[in-house]
């Protein structure tokens, strides 16, 4: 059975508070978030009834930043398939590119800033998608796509047949920012991942065959201290690094897809990509750490929203040497 996690289990243990004592690095000095221009970001993902993940986890925090979202959704689910039931079912290509049709026609795609893309449920998904991208930019060539490559976690793929393909050939080409988590960046690359030079090695791989920029989250290798994961975001000015501790137990299923939003959120005015980082990483903690001491079963995404634009980001990025 094929299970929308969007970013959850992928995602286990995201993001917890912590600096790592090895670093030969500077942290950046953020300012004050303020308020910029909205944005219009047009969101390509998954869509459940309860709880958050795909658009469900993407769509507000874009909307508490200050942005418009335009959601096309992929699939139309009562929740994700990690619960023993479910209703619904993943709509088809067709019906995906008949909602784009119908935008395009209305002639705002030439209004559009950013596409940001998870979940597909079949490779002519994919497809779709990279048209859309196309169109987007033919309109506006300031435009940034945003693909988080939604296949699985360490249990392995969950997509089906052919969706690693349809990232790897058509849509990572296409995109600007690149969002794997840990094990995806490891398919995507055809990389054993053991040491943080691993990592880095592997996401320069990555920016090679299409992205300037790569965020890698859920990192884990030798160099971290016992109980922290990492994230990780380079482009062709360098690697930036936040190092967090692991919170066991909490609830993770759509994390991912909630951090990838604030990511592209916060980058898509400023290209900023340290205080992106850094703004992303601090409310997808506050969003976690909210939800474990609520004891529920999903992302308390809502309740948590005063996090979601911190003034001072609780973790600051750094600059790895």
């Amino acid at each position: 059975m094929l299970r929308l996690h969007d970013g959850g289990r992928r995602r286990k243990g995201l993001l917890a508070l912590g600096g790592h004592r090895d670093y030969k690095a500077a942290s950046v000095a953020l300012p004050n978030s303020g308020r910029t221009a909205p944005m219009n970001i047009l969101s390509i993902q998954s869509r459940v009834a309860y709880g958050h993940v795909g658009n469900a986890a993407a769509v507000f925090p874009l909307q508490r930043l200050g942005h418009d979202v335009w959601p096309i959704d992929t699939t139309m689910l009562s929740n994700h398939l990690g619960y023993k039931q479910w209703g619904g079912r993943m709509l088809s290509a067709a019906e995906v590119g008949a909602v784009l049709d119908g935008l395009a026609g209305l002639g705002v795609l030439a209004r559009c800033d950013g596409v940001l893309s998870g979940f597909i449920g079949e490779p002519a998904t994919g497809a779709v998608i990279a048209e859309a991208v196309t169109r987007v930019k033919a309109a506006n060539p300031k435009a940034l796509y945003a693909c988080d490559p939604v296949m699985g976690d360490r249990d392995g793929l969950y997509v089906q047949p052919g969706v690693l393909a349809i990232f790897k050939e058509r849509l990572l080409p296409q995109a600007d920012v690149a969002l794997p988590n840990f094990y995806e960046l490891g398919w995507l690359t055809d990389a054993s991942l053991t040491t943080r030079a691993d990592v880095l090695a592997a996401i320069a791989a990555l920016r090679r065959a299409g992205p300037k920029l790569v965020v890698a989250t859920g990192i884990q290798h030798a160099g971290l201290a016992e109980g922290e994961i990492e994230t990780i975001a380079a482009d062709g000015d360098g690697a930036w690094s936040v190092v967090t501790p692991f919170l066991p137990g909490a609830p993770t299923a759509g994390t991912g897809d909630c951090f990838a939003a604030l990511f592209f959120g916060h980058y898509l005015p400023r290209r900023d990509l340290a205080s992106a980082l850094s703004r992303a990483a601090s409310a997808t903690f506050a969003i976690i750490e909210q939800t474990q001491a609520a004891g529920r079963e999903e992302l308390t995404i809502v309740a948590a929203q005063d996090h979601l634009d911190q003034p001072k980001p609780r973790f600051p990025a750094r600059l790895l040497g």
